[in-house]
């Protein structure tokens, strides 16, 4: 097995795909739409969006609704990416478990991830 994907849920798939454009530099899909938009990598796996009614994002620490997934980046300057993550529209929840090391943020539909120094 190979893995192609990892999708993520979502109100607004261009919206998400946006942002996380801006934030990696991955090029957009040619075929997204408002229902499911796409960034692929070089390797040839494909970060995607899919539109969900009633999206209900994670309310990260708390599981009332779980992060259900979470997405690692690796950056040189945690403060540069957290700054410039923050201009893009991410999100940084209250509790931040090891602020040193990785600083968890939200990206615009609520979803947990997370950008660790190297």
């Amino acid at each position: 097995m190979k893995l192609r994907a990892i999708t993520l849920d979502c109100p607004d798939p261009l919206a998400l795909a946006a942002f996380y454009q801006q934030a990696t530099g991955l090029e957009p899909h040619p075929k997204s739409d408002a229902d499911f938009a796409a960034l692929t990598c070089e390797n040839g796996l494909t970060l995607g969006f899919q539109r969900v009614a009633n999206h209900q994002p994670p309310r990260w620490p708390d599981q009332s609704v779980p992060q259900q997934l979470h997405l690692d980046f690796a950056v040189d300057d945690l403060d540069e990416a957290e700054a410039r993550l923050l201009e893009l529209g991410a999100g940084k929840p209250d509790h931040q478990p090891n602020e040193d090391r990785w600083r968890v943020l939200t990206d615009p539909a609520g979803h947990p991830f997370c950008v660790i120094r190297g």
